[in-house]
């Protein structure tokens, strides 16, 4: 029975951790700071960029930017049919260019705006 409890507070907490968002993100936008409107999606899968593995990115000013902040699990699974990787959407973000990064201080992903995949 005590393997069965310890179990069970394991599983209910690594569960709970999974499914926050990242906290290191400011809720609200910083009104002294511009607020930009951008693409964002997998950077690999939609935007031809190189790299390891899925990883979120944004389109600004003509050039795709992996961004750190958000991660690819942040706003559901990647590969469901409004994930990153399956879908481009538009965002609210704050944050600035940091070595070809953008690093995010604010983050919010609005609807999809198009399924690279469906037909044009």
């Amino acid at each position: 029975m005590k393997t069965i409890s310890t179990l069970f507070v394991f599983c209910f907490f690594a569960t709970v951790g999974l499914a926050q968002v990242n906290k290191k993100l400011a809720a609200q936008p910083d009104s002294t700071k511009k607020l930009l409107l951008v693409d964002v999606s997998c950077g690999e899968c939609n935007f031809g960029m190189s790299g390891n593995s899925c990883d979120v990115a944004i389109f600004l000013n003509g050039k795709e930017y992996f961004v750190d902040g958000v991660g690819i699990n942040d706003y559901g699974h990647p590969h469901a049919k409004e994930g990153f990787c399956m879908a481009v959407h538009k965002a609210e973000i704050q944050g600035e260019i940091v070595k070809d990064r953008f690093k995010a201080t604010y983050f919010n992903r609005l609807e999809k705006t198009k399924n690279p995949t469906e037909s044009k």
